[in-house]
């Protein structure tokens, strides 16, 4: 398979994925803004910390406003990471490879696309339609999900494709429960109530499983137990990181090489840092630089990755 085409596969399933992960933090933040929060009133300066890079005076103007910080997760253009731009990139990638997806891939990008291009998406989005305009948006990510996965074939374009899809998954894992602890002063031994924790459950779509599966109180535990190793959460870290290793060895798969022996030798110890780690290790002076290391050692495997079969560091 061509470089180019095995690019724009990994970043078609990369934005996608990213632009699901921001439609769930920010769903979840819109119905918890309705209540007041465990530790006061929420505001929107977390989530914007997190998708925008905005600073300054202009946080300080809408962390406060529903309205105003929708418009800039979702439909501003001049923030790389919004809605908008997300999916403009995950069609732009797709556009130039509409013979190597499903023509039904392509049906359901475009119509992503021209949705959230609507110019009165904005008006409704500071009214009581927001809650439905997101709605509507997730049923389109998710859609866009269950399209890709009963078409596309499973070649190695499937890899490439699930290959960007749960590195994504896998570092916004990170990051979420990485901001969520630092709240917390990453204070592993520190009980707090589940409410402390909905905010990340719900945003990683885990909150009904910690429910049936875990018994305790000890909540502080039991939720970094599944955001990291629970292999049965879809997006934990450990879940994430052995789907990329499945489809790391479809890739390199019959291609014998010492750059393709290094890259999984590389992404071996990483996997390893979390497989073979005890949760009692992490504590409150671990915590923080555990996390920072395995996004840190996370990026640098798609930097090597993206090298050897992109040809771009």
């Amino acid at each position: 398979m061509l470089s180019r085409i095995a690019d724009s596969l990994f970043w078609l399933a990369r934005y996608m994925e990213r632009a699901e992960g921001l439609l769930r933090v920010t769903t979840t933040h819109n119905l918890l803004s309705l209540d007041k929060d465990v530790n006061g009133p929420l505001t929107w300066r977390s989530v914007l910390e997190t998708f925008t890079s905005v600073t300054g005076e202009e946080l300080n103007a809408i962390e406060g406003n529903t309205g105003a910080a929708l418009k800039k997760l979702l439909t501003d253009a001049t923030n790389n990471n919004s809605l908008k731009s997300i999916i403009g990139k995950a069609r732009e990638n797709a556009r130039g490879i509409q013979d190597y997806i499903t023509k039904e891939v392509w049906e359901e990008v475009n119509s992503f696309y021209h949705l959230i291009n609507q110019p009165a998406l904005d008006s409704r989005l500071s009214n009581y339609e927001a809650a439905d305009i997101l709605d509507l948006f997730t049923r389109h990510s998710v859609l866009y999900t269950g399209i890709t996965d009963i078409t596309m074939a499973r070649g190695i374009g499937w890899g490439f494709m699930n290959l960007g899809k749960y590195i994504e998954r896998c570092l916004e894992t990170i990051v979420l429960t990485d901001k969520q602890y630092a709240v917390n002063q990453y204070k592993v031994d520190e009980i707090k109530d589940i409410m402390q924790w909905r905010h990340l459950l719900m945003s990683l779509s885990g909150y009904e499983l910690h429910l049936k599966t875990y018994r305790s109180y000890q909540y502080t535990h039991d939720v970094l137990h599944q955001v990291l190793f629970n292999e049965d959460f879809p997006h934990s870290v450990i879940y994430s990181l052995g789907r990329i290793d499945r489809h790391l060895q479809d890739v390199t798969k019959g291609y014998i090489s010492e750059e393709n022996a290094a890259l999984i030798r590389n992404f071996g110890r990483l996997h390893s840092k979390v497989k073979h780690l005890e949760i009692d290790d992490l504590n409150n002076q671990t915590l923080k630089p555990f996390l920072e290391d395995l996004r840190h050692d996370l990026l640098h495997f798609t930097n090597l990755f993206s090298q050897k079969f992109f040809s771009y560091a």
